[in-house]
């Protein structure tokens, strides 16, 4: 175990109910002795009296207890972490009542007892990114729960959870290949592809690709001569631009900035899980991948390829958080020529199809990747059913707008077994026809 966070208890205890109890009934006891002089009912006052003296002492002593909360480092990939609480009482500490919440959740309690075995607790990943893992609270137990140490905490303990992916067996292509080099059939002549076609030998042909039987069957004169042409392999430039402007969960009454965390799994998510996905398949296969994030300037990575450079993606895409402020640009950013952009929004605002249409215009093929999960209506009043409709109608709209300027639309998120995520990849490999630039002949 790695990552303990300790958390001190307070110097300062007080009487709980039960202690209250206790000392009510010694003082009615010993003065209903002293009022009737009666001894059988001091020597019954006499328990409570020793357990209210061994209370006031316990309100004096001024040691502390710790609380550790040692947490497993997260791997990709893991549905559960673990958590192992374990509790160090100071002399006369019982044991330690805690509130405990993963990811934001509902607190549960848990009493850990003075010198029991540490608490193990599986806690289910529910979202990826940097989050809050576990927010402990505490307070002491005295001898028989007659006192009570003060309220310590809250202790959160916070971790980046890597981000989950998928093995892409279906890679669109941009309409034009730029690179000399790559696992990707080019439309221009050279090394490494297909069989091409037939040509007169010129200058620059090597000599080993001259098809002497070509040269017999086609050959005119004795100077004629003809080689085998293939076709050269290319690698693709793809710029993935995710907008982490919101993050909206899959229950609408959820989306108000007052109904607290989000529950579920979320568009963010979501948009982590493409982002990584296409990343690792392109950078597979030899592509050069770039990462921009749209609701800001600080994650900004070039397209490169690579192992190290996919662990560079990686943790720029878990780093992504919703930043609610949407900065509307002049310009969109820069994308290399000729490259494929991705765009991960919700499109519930404008900015995003705005860089999409722009970006379209320029001569990119653009695909805009819907990464807002189904909704659910659990617990929403009629106002925000409403609202929510409203929303929808402007969001369809937009999205229409996009597929009339030739943005290509994906949705990630499976919402049946009729239409999985494969086959609507597999629909955008088909070839794409270059576009002329806007404004030019």
């Amino acid at each position: 175990m790695t990552g303990g966070e300790l958390t001190e208890s307070p110097t300062e205890w007080a009487l709980s109910r039960s202690g209250t109890a206790v000392v009510a009934v010694a003082v009615v006891l010993a003065g209903a002795a002293l009022v009737l002089s009666r001894v059988d009912v001091a020597l019954l006052a006499l328990p409570f009296v020793v357990v209210a003296a061994r209370t006031r002492d316990r309100r004096r002593n001024g040691r502390s207890s710790t609380v550790a909360v040692d947490l497993a480092p997260p791997a990709r990939g893991d549905a559960e972490l673990e958590a192992v609480l374990t509790l160090t009482p100071a002399p006369g500490v019982d044991g330690a009542a805690l509130r405990v919440s993963s990811f934001g959740g509902e607190a549960q309690e848990i009493v850990l007892a003075a010198g029991a075995r540490p608490v193990t607790l599986r806690l289910p990943v529910l979202h990826s990114g940097r989050h809050e893992v576990l927010r402990v609270e505490h307070r002491l137990l005295g001898t028989d729960a007659a006192v009570l140490g003060g309220p310590q905490g809250p202790s959160s303990v916070e971790r980046i959870v890597p981000v989950p992916y998928a093995v892409l067996a279906n890679l669109p292509l941009p309409g034009r290949l730029r690179g000399l080099t790559g696992t990707h059939e080019s439309s221009r002549p050279g090394d490494g592809g297909e069989f091409r076609d037939v040509h007169p030998f010129a200058p620059g042909d090597r000599l080993r690709r001259i098809d002497w039987k070509a040269t017999a069957r086609r050959g005119r004169f004795a100077g004629d001569l003809y080689v085998r042409r293939t076709a050269a392999t290319s690698d693709a430039t793809v710029v993935i631009v995710l907008d982490s402007g919101d993050d909206l969960g899959e229950q609408v009454a959820s989306w108000s900035p007052s109904a607290g965390t989000t529950t579920g799994i979320s568009s963010l998510d979501l948009a982590r899980e493409a982002a990584g996905s296409l990343a690792a398949g392109y950078l597979r296969v030899g592509d050069r991948v770039g990462f921009q994030d749209l609701a800001g300037s600080d994650r900004m990575i070039a397209p490169g390829g690579g192992q190290r450079h996919l662990w560079r993606l990686l943790r720029a895409i878990e780093l992504t958080r919703p930043s609610g402020v949407r900065a509307r640009r002049r310009r969109p950013p820069v994308i290399p020529a000729n490259a494929l952009v991705y765009v991960l929004s919700t499109f519930l605002d404008e900015e995003a199809s705005r860089m999409a249409e722009l970006w379209s215009g320029s001569g990119h093929r653009v695909i805009a990747v819907d990464v807002l999960p189904a909704p659910g209506f659990a617990r929403a009043t009629r106002a925000e059913r409403l609202a929510h409709r409203i929303v929808m109608m402007n969001r369809s709209d937009r999205i229409r707008s996009l597929q009339a300027q030739g943005v290509e639309i994906l949705r990630w998120q499976d919402d049946g077994p009729g239409d999985p995520r494969e086959a609507r990849l597999r629909t955008l490999c088909r070839p794409v026809l270059s576009r002329p630039l806007r404004g030019r002949r």
